[in-house]
């Protein structure tokens, strides 16, 4: 699939989400391109939306810029619904993200949410999770402990040197995973001394997948 037919099947998928979005909502808002499309729909309706919450210092900058006022999580007491995109999706509405390294202020914000609506282009589909490495953030002293751990369970990791997250920690991308049980292998990872949280949301998964394509958007 050419690039610009992926951006526009993005873009298919962030606009349909706009319909998920209730007037006076309370909205959390989460990171990466397809996210970023999103923000670019809303802006076409001011007033939708009464606050944001934001899963990242970028899109926080961008939902700024374009008038949304964005609150802290502390300042609410819930959200009624997270829009968010992921790096790959399965069947069962699991998933995989932190490709751009917001994956604990995401994971965070998703289980605040009433509702978890994802968007993703039809590339992210997978019928089992682990082709795209699965992200850990991970303390910085701890990195190469975890990184042990992990190659134990038969992963490859890799650190994403010269990055840091917003939380000020490390991220190591584990390659070679065939990911067959999602919800076990999350609370396993969980578990393990240094890590902060694993892109694996399988225990909270997407309530709702919408998915853009050259066909139009499919909603699972």
């Amino acid at each position: 699939m050419t690039q610009s037919r992926t951006e526009e099947n993005k873009r298919r998928a962030a606009q349909a989400a706009l319909a998920e979005v209730r007037q006076g909502a309370i909205l959390g808002v989460g990171t990466g391109s397809t996210v970023n499309c999103f923000i670019d729909a809303l802006i076409q309706h001011p007033g939708l939306v009464r606050h944001a919450v934001s899963s990242s210092e970028a899109s926080t900058a961008r939902l700024g810029a374009a008038g949304i006022e964005v609150v802290d999580l502390n300042q609410v007491s819930g959200l009624d619904l997270y829009i968010d995109g992921a790096d790959e999706a399965d069947p069962g509405r699991r998933l995989i993200k932190g490709g751009g390294g917001a994956l604990t202020r995401e994971k965070i914000v998703a289980a605040a949410a009433r509702r978890f609506v994802c968007i993703v282009d039809e590339s992210k589909l997978v019928p089992v999770l682990g082709r795209f490495p699965l992200p850990v953030e991970v303390i910085p002293m701890a990195r190469n402990l975890v990184a042990r751990e992990l190659r134990s369970r038969g992963g490859r990791p890799v650190w994403r040197q010269g990055f840091v997250t917003d939380n000020g920690n490390q991220i190591l991308d584990v390659h070679d995973l065939t990911i067959s049980d999602p919800l076990r292998l999350e609370a396993d990872l969980n578990q393990l001394v240094g890590v902060v949280t694993v892109g694996l949301f399988a225990a909270r998964p997407a309530d709702v997948l919408l998915i853009g394509s050259d066909r139009g958007v499919q909603k699972r």
